[in-house]
């Protein structure tokens, strides 16, 4: 069974009288387990893709299955929801608590689904070992360079045990040297049986996924199987 999928997804804006038109009948089919990158130049309609995968918007039209659950057509309390179960995210920005450790941050998906004090503790803790990070795990984001602050993000984004993990530019902020220590976890992350989205202008950043989807001018362009001797080598 798909995790993903879309049938003729479109997205519009009204800007005054004009229609600006992000998406135009975007359909695709992911599976569980699978390892996707998004690419895209600035503009394409890549970014409102991730937001309507994501759960983070509805489309104008057209359908958007996640996990067999129809949440094209759910309201802001269910998207919300749906979110905080299936799917974590991980940005460019990171997006930590600044006055909160490492170990709080990892916490907070997790005080949104009932979670005792304990088990938030047990399972933010797991998280940071997956990500190498148990050593730091009381230190402040300002305390942890850029990429042990992406690796916080990415502990919280699988805290939930998440069906989707989907990162927007994860690398983005980060120097050659830890942009390829990030990635060797997503990797890793991957063959550990995590289904991963990477959304990304990069074409080498794209390449250690083992599918990739181009869009342009809001439609899926060319949608590309990646051998192995043409992924990027960590």
């Amino acid at each position: 069974m798909a995790l993903i999928e879309t049938d003729n997804l479109w997205k519009t804006y009204e800007m005054g009288s004009e229609k600006v038109h992000a998406l135009r009948g975007v359909t695709i089919s992911i599976q569980k387990g699978e390892y996707v990158a998004i690419m895209g130049p600035s503009g394409s309609g890549k970014s409102t893709l991730m937001n309507l995968i994501g759960c983070l918007d509805t489309p104008s039209e057209g359908e958007y299955l996640l996990n067999a659950k129809q949440v094209s057509t759910m309201n802001d309390d269910e998207l919300a929801s749906i979110r905080n179960r299936e799917i974590g995210f991980v940005f460019q920005t990171f997006n930590l608590l600044p006055r909160a450790s490492a170990l709080h941050n990892v916490e907070l998906p997790l005080i949104y689904n009932s979670s005792t004090s304990t088990d938030r503790l047990q399972l933010a803790e797991a998280a940071l070992n997956k990500v190498e990070l148990s050593d730091r795990m009381h230190h402040k984001p300002t305390e942890l360079s850029g990429g042990q602050r992406q690796r916080v993000a990415i502990a919280r984004a699988l805290v939930n045990d998440p069906s989707l993990l989907l990162a927007d530019e994860p690398t983005g902020n980060l120097d050659s040297k830890t942009s390829l220590e990030i990635m060797r976890l997503i990797d890793d992350l991957h063959r550990a049986g995590n289904t991963i989205i990477i959304v990304t202008h990069e074409r080498d950043i794209a390449n250690h996924a083992h599918r990739v989807l181009s869009i342009l001018d809001g439609q899926i362009a060319t949608d590309e199987l990646i051998p192995e001797d043409r992924r990027t080598a960590i």
